[in-house]
């Protein structure tokens, strides 16, 4: 069974159609890449996949029922389950919290541990992605960029989730930092046993974690498959013009 699901999404902003008839399921363990050009659709997807908004047609379904936002036992499952990593490091920590506090978050609001044991889990999570003990007391102007995504991350897994939906997480990144960092959530993956949904421009990224990749245009898929067959024969002419035009990561 799945435990996400897009049946027959749409989307419009006003007369401007974002997504049309989007249907999608996410297995257990699968890790699905979403990818096209500014405008596909991708982020919308993410935002509704994380029930940050409704689709207009269609349902989004969290293991195998319909995702109620007003039902608010099922939202705090929803929202343990299912953790997002943004595309800015810079702005998605508040510089005026210590890391303790900004990792904790979802531990507060999910009401999952609280004093000592948030401590521990805390700990645990940033130690997971590579940080020391004493991030727990610094800020985050005292961090580079790949350092905050790495926290942003730890954030993500501190509830100990079953999907991380990660939007552009390498984008904001230089070349070395991204290639640390896509491979710190393919070890996340296989180490928790993730479900992971990565938005990317950048195929070589979506290679790197994606076993499937869904490829977008004006709201529509024109392409989904194995990742790894997209690569290398892609079916349609605008996948090929995306293999062909963006920039893969150096391994």
């Amino acid at each position: 069974m799945s435990i996400l699901e897009l049946r027959s999404a749409g989307f419009s902003y006003g007369p401007q159609t974002v997504l049309d008839d989007i249907s999608l399921s996410i297995g257990e363990g699968e890790s699905l890449g979403l990818v096209g050009e500014s405008g596909a659709g991708k982020s919308t997807i993410l935002r509704l996949l994380l029930g940050l908004a409704a689709p207009q047609q269609g349902e989004v379904l969290f293991d195998g029922a319909p995702l109620n936002l007003r039902d608010r036992a099922l939202v705090r499952r929803f929202r343990t389950a299912v953790q997002p990593v943004f595309q800015d490091p810079y702005s998605s920590l508040d510089p005026r919290q210590r890391i303790d506090r900004s990792v904790g978050e979802p531990l507060r609001s999910l009401r999952i541990a609280k004093g000592p044991a948030a401590r521990t889990r805390v700990a645990e999570a940033l130690a997971s992605v590579g940080l020391a003990p004493d991030t727990m007391t610094r800020y985050p102007h005292e961090f580079s960029g790949g350092q905050r995504q790495r926290i942003a991350i730890a954030r993500a897994i501190v509830s100990r989730p079953r999907v991380l939906l990660a939007d552009e997480p390498v984008s904001a990144l230089d070349v070395t930092t991204r290639v640390q960092v896509i491979d710190l959530l393919a070890r996340l993956r296989e180490e928790n046993g993730l479900t992971l949904v990565m938005v990317s421009h950048d195929l070589g990224a979506v290679a790197a974690v994606c076993g499937h990749t869904v490829v977008l245009r004006s709201g529509r898929v024109v392409e989904s498959g194995p990742t790894r067959s997209l690569l290398t024969a892609p079916t349609t002419d605008y996948a090929r013009t995306l293999v062909e035009s963006v920039p893969r990561l150096p391994r």
